[in-house]
């Protein structure tokens, strides 16, 4: 398989690897280490991009580090990150204040494409920030409500105070989306679900064989939702997983998210479940 540098030439990769200038115009603190920042290009050219596609979103003098998007695809200039507090470069974008300058690679990578789900049920599961890179594919679904059967969102996240986009769930809901929370975690407050997504599977209202799954969220729980949605009789071949392991170049050129014939940053991040099943079940590094 080639690879994007002999696909494309070495020049367009090289110009691959410069940032756009984009201007931080609002940013929000969604829970105690995650928030979500809005973007617009200095130079007035919107950047395009379809659901599940990241960036290589820089902070001048730390690094960059890939971000999905977690906005509308079809917003003009402005793009939308949410970002976890975990690293020096997050760590870096996170004290970015309003006005400041940040630097932007991409869009890269495969997307949800959900226009696959059409005329059947559409599942998203998502773990914690997994609901981030999915939050584009909801929207879309949502925008063309009337081409897909049942909707499905079933979420969950260490604990209450770390839900994400609590008050769009409740949205979602009212648009006649069924919506399944769980936490790993109560509190006295909580009077919600506990446990794991996977074991929401089995108590939302979809057709196996005609849905079309769509998951998100760290590895361990990626590969137990998979595989719960392929005991319940979802197809392989329609569950998709999404994929960050040892992301670094974004564009198939420094190697380090190689696996076997597959660039998780070019071939992925959203890869077929039957094509990565075996990865997952690999502990990642």
């Amino acid at each position: 398989m080639q690879r994007l540098a002999e696909r494309q030439g070495v020049q367009p990769v090289v110009a691959a690897m410069v940032p756009r200038l984009f201007r931080l115009v609002h940013r929000r603190q969604d829970t105690a280490d995650t928030f979500t920042i809005q973007l617009k290009p200095t130079d007035g050219r919107p950047l395009g991009f379809i659901p599940g596609q990241f960036t290589m979103l820089s902070a001048f003098g730390v690094g960059e580090v890939p971000i999905s998007f977690s906005g509308a695809a079809h917003l003009g200039g402005l793009l939308q990150h949410t970002v976890r507090d975990v690293g020096a470069v997050t760590h870096a974008l996170a004290r970015a204040s309003v006005g400041e300058l940040l630097g932007l690679r991409g869009p890269y990578g495969t997307g949800w494409d959900v226009a696959d789900g059409r005329d059947g049920d559409v599942v998203f599961v998502a773990g914690g920030i997994g609901l981030a890179p999915l939050r584009p594919a909801v929207l879309e679904v949502l925008s063309h409500r009337q081409r897909y059967g049942r909707v499905v969102v079933l979420y969950g996240t260490r604990s209450p105070p770390d839900l994400l986009f609590a008050d769009e769930l409740k949205r979602w809901e009212g648009q006649g989306v069924e919506v399944l929370v769980t936490v790993d975690h109560g509190t006295p407050s909580w009077t919600g679900r506990v446990g794991r997504v996977a074991d929401l599977i089995a108590r939302a209202g979809f057709d196996p064989g005609s849905t079309l799954a769509l998951v998100c969220g760290p590895e361990i729980m990626t590969r137990f939702t998979a595989a719960a949605l392929v005991e319940r009789g979802v197809h392989p071949d329609r569950v998709r997983v999404y994929l960050e392991r040892n992301m670094r170049c974004g564009v198939g050129l420094c190697g380090h998210c190689q696996y076997r014939e597959l660039f998780v940053c070019v071939d992925g991040p959203v890869l077929p479940y039957a094509r990565v099943a075996d990865l997952l079940g690999v502990r990642e590094l």
